[in-house]
């Protein structure tokens, strides 16, 4: 059961309140003024506060500013109940950190409505999703009741691309984002000499070119098909609206922007300082890790050695020779050109 603190001076008011939201099912804590609401807040670290602008001895704004300072409350919901219109009174608390606002006469669906939201917001808040587009599209669903990332994708223009053919190149302005419904695509740079780095990958249920989109800049790298592959397009200016109305899935995407710098960090380090054997095995694991969500075993690694070159970061020579000795010391096996893993815990075990 939800606690909720009702800071309110007028006594008819706060017993109704109280009742409506007791209705609900919430547990309802009640003080007089600002200065017994914050001793209830500290001493009871309720889950929401609905709190009074206008009051004796402590008002609104006080009680807001120190719960601000208080760690173990000072993210606690926050909203503010008044019976004043100014808007310089709204924008003043707003700006002070409150959540929401109910101008007083109000229902009780109205007071119910805005409960049920902030407290929402407020446990989704407190999960961990993964920082990447599957936790963004979980994100989605606590937050709207269905898959909207995905829901973008349907109905859109599906264009077919074939094994090695480009679908975005570096330099190009982005006008869409892609959605893919069937294949597998990699993301890469070259350098002067032709020499190909693979920044990422992707496969069904991935989006990918926002990066672009969200710095309003062109793109830093070329994605190319790794097979034959479906893409579903979807304009930028439906994604940035997306975007916009929804402030949970933008900070979500910035974790997930923030995690792909560090892991790009990692992999820049490990082509500067691992041996061909720990890029070889990395690139391995790291086609397993993205393409085997079910963990089948054993997995057959369904790439040409030129693709798994440029993923290791070393020359198809190079990669054929340690592909060799793995067999020998039987990490993996190669029937029909396709390298099947069969001990994933000793190739895991080189990267440490």
């Amino acid at each position: 059961m939800k606690t909720i603190l009702l800071i309110e001076d007028n006594e008819e008011l706060r017993e109704n309140t109280a009742d409506i939201l007791a209705i609900a099912g919430y547990r309802v804590l009640t003080a007089e003024n600002g200065k017994a609401g914050i001793e209830m807040l500290f001493q009871h670290q309720p889950d929401l506060v609905i709190c009074d602008i206008m009051m004796p001895i402590l008002d609104g704004f006080g009680v807001l500013h120190l719960m601000q300072q208080q760690e173990s409350v000072k993210d606690t919901p926050f909203i503010f109940l008044t019976a004043k219109t100014d808007r310089a009174d709204f924008r003043k608390g707003m700006g002070m950190g409150a959540d929401d606002y109910l101008t007083k006469p109000f229902s009780g669906t109205e007071l119910w409505d805005t409960v049920e939201s902030r407290l929402r917001k407020a446990a989704i808040k407190k999960q961990q999703f993964p920082a990447d587009i599957q936790g963004m599209s979980q994100l989605m669903y606590e937050v709207t009741g269905k898959t909207s990332l995905q829901t973008l994708a349907e109905g859109r223009n599906i264009d077919k691309y074939r094994k090695k053919q480009v679908i975005y190149a570096e330099g190009n302005h982005p006008s869409r984002l892609y959605y893919v419904q069937k294949g597998k695509v990699k993301t890469c740079k070259t350098n002067d000499q032709g020499k190909e780095l693979v920044l990422d990958l992707y496969s069904a249920g991935d989006f990918l070119g926002y990066t672009a989109l969200l710095e309003g800049t062109v793109y830093k790298e070329t994605a190319i098909a790794m097979e034959d592959t479906e893409i579903a397009l979807i304009p930028a200016d439906d994604f940035k609206e997306l975007l916009n109305n929804n402030h949970e899935v933008a900070t979500q995407l910035i974790r997930m922007l923030a995690k792909n710098i560090t892991d790009k960090e990692q992999q820049l380090l490990g082509l500067a300082y691992n041996s061909l054997r720990k890029k070889v095995a990395e690139a391995l694991i790291s086609l397993l890790r993205k393409y085997n969500p079910h963990n089948e075993t054993p997995y057959t690694v369904n790439i040409s050695r030129e693709n798994l070159a440029t993923i290791a970061g070393t020359a198809t020579e190079s990669l054929i020779r340690t592909l060799s000795d793995f067999r020998e010391e039987k990490l993996i096996d190669i029937r029909d050109g396709m390298v099947i893993i069969l001990d994933e815990n000793k190739l895991s075990n080189m990267l440490y």
